[in-house]
């Protein structure tokens, strides 16, 4: 079967083809700054990305006949439970509305509607980024009317949780897993017999602090941050979700720099390196105790797991209460290649979106 995968970034668009698991064809298609900014909202760069992708397929020999299937990143939909659904009209239609958030991601499942609407071949979306299977009891907060979301790297993170099944001869709903989404945000999740039951809200900026993200606050130091007048809410966001964590302490958001700084004895860095190492792991911690003890195994992955030095020194936390299991990297584009084999190879039911 050969599958073309489309996964819009916010400057750019990763393509991947697969026969069958296997990539026989990946290309990243860069999109400059300066010509996004001529877009008001993200969902105006469909005909602009639909025509950098079908350029891009034609000058690699490709056709849009020559897929079989089409998979795409899902986007902010309303919450959907995880698996596999397929792209409808309903879907595109509420992607690039924006009504449910704005991002790069919306134009996934447009795109591949795009080919679909050419070549009548079906299009589908694996675990998008708005999956919700979160226990009530787990969106409860000390506030009446203000709940808790789920807002992580379900796709990443289910990979991931599959390969950590498939290492204990086991398959994923037969698994508890506590997987840790470590990237430019950072997402923990409880995986309790292939439901994602409780999670920090990654993109909102909760949980541990991040390359990128502020991490949980003192609610009154941040009331006081945001009555201070110095502010706006737009400043304060930006703060919260892409100013917050190593770049608010350091001014960068590269482990690899900040690790260099600690190699040489640069005690701040040093400090804030520890504290965001020791709030992952409390947050590793915390879902651990969600799943009662009843762990088959812990996962890290994500692009700061390829730091050995990080992961080693999350271990010295954690490895005392189950197995560690590291899949290193962001496997976006083979999570969706397999999610859609599985729908093929009949190991799971296509889901229709409504």
């Amino acid at each position: 079967m050969r599958i073309l995968v489309i996964n819009p970034g916010s400057t750019s668009t990763k393509i991947s083809i697969f026969e069958d698991e296997k990539e026989i064809f990946s290309k990243k298609i860069d999109h400059p700054v300066e010509e996004l900014a001529v877009f008001k909202k993200i969902s105006d760069q469909l005909d602009f990305r639909k025509k950098a992708l079908f350029k891009t397929l034609e000058e690699s020999d490709f056709k849009v006949s020559d897929f079989d299937v089409v998979g795409a990143r899902g986007g902010n939909s309303h919450p959907l439970e995880s698996g596999v659904y397929r792209v409808n009209k309903k879907l595109v239609d509420d992607l690039l509305s924006l009504r449910y958030g704005a991002h790069a991601s919306n134009l996934g499942a447009p795109l591949a509607y795009e080919i679909v609407k050419i070549t009548k071949v079906p299009a589908y979306i694996v675990d998008p980024v708005i999956v919700d299977e979160m226990e009530p009891i787990a969106k409860v907060t000390g506030l009446k009317g203000i709940e808790r979301e789920a807002r992580d790297h379900p796709l990443n993170q289910k990979a991931a949780a599959r390969e950590a099944a498939k290492t204990l001869g086991k398959k994923y709903n037969e698994c508890n897993f506590v997987v840790a989404h470590l990237g430019g945000g950072i997402s923990v999740a409880a995986h309790r017999k292939g439901r994602m039951i409780d999670e920090n809200n990654a993109l909102n900026g909760d949980g541990p602090f991040s390359p990128e993200r502020a991490g949980d606050l003192p609610n009154i130091a941040l009331l006081n941050l945001c009555f201070s007048g110095k502010y706006t809410k737009e400043e304060i966001q930006k703060m919260l979700t892409g100013k917050g964590g190593l770049v608010s302490h350091l001014g960068t958001n590269s482990l690899i720099e900040v690790e260099n700084r600690v190699s040489k004895g640069d005690e701040c860095a040093k400090l804030i390196y520890g504290a965001m190492i020791y709030q992952i792991s409390k947050e590793i911690g915390k879902q651990v105790v969600v799943l009662k003890g009843q762990v088959d195994g812990i996962v890290l992955t994500g692009g700061l797991a390829c730091s050995e030095r990080l992961v080693n020194n999350i271990k010295e936390y954690i490895s005392f209460m189950a197995p560690v299991f590291v899949f290193p990297g962001e496997h976006e584009m083979e999570a969706i290649a397999a999610g859609i084999l599985r729908v093929y190879r009949g190991e799971e039911k296509e889901k229709e979106y409504s």
